[in-house]
């Protein structure tokens, strides 16, 4: 399996998250080759401010290891991540981050800072950048054209 094949699975879980009316990131945990949790965004359904697409994923995968240490795990995600999830990554322990698009206005991984690789940090993982980078900001960038009532 490929870094494309699961960031189309991030993709099907942000669609869900757009169909609920939550803007559409997604995510999906692999472990030894296969997805082992999922997630999307859930805060407008949950009334949770924590509810992001990582988290989700983190907590479901956290869940049924049984454990909080996701070591040895990648987290695939559409956007990148911001400061609470990435932090949340960091404490997870997970190996390894692939995102699609950047996110400028928020994120923790190359945007704003790099929280998941600060040396100061007791866990930093490898970063994947740019996979489907195309597709991931245009489901964002339709989400929000579809909110302000612009056409597509």
């Amino acid at each position: 399996m490929t870094d494309d094949f699961f960031m189309r699975a991030a993709l099907a879980e942000a669609q869900k998250a757009y169909q609920a009316g939550e803007v559409p990131i997604g995510a999906v945990i692999v472990r030894d080759g296969a997805i082992y949790a999922t997630g999307h965004n859930l805060r407008e359904t949950g009334h949770d401010p924590t509810a992001h697409a990582e988290i989700v994923a983190i907590r479901n995968a956290a869940t049924r290891l049984g454990h909080w240490r996701l070591s040895g795990m990648t987290l695939y995600v559409t956007i990148e991540p911001c400061p609470m999830c990435a932090g949340a990554l960091v404490n997870a322990r997970i190996a390894r981050l692939v995102f699609g698009a950047a996110d400028p206005k928020a994120g923790a991984v190359i945007s704003l800072m790099d929280l998941v690789r600060d040396k100061r940090l007791n866990h930093r993982m490898e970063v994947t950048a740019g996979v489907l980078t195309e597709e991931c900001a245009d489901l964002m960038c339709h989400f929000f054209r579809m909110r302000r009532g612009e056409q597509a």
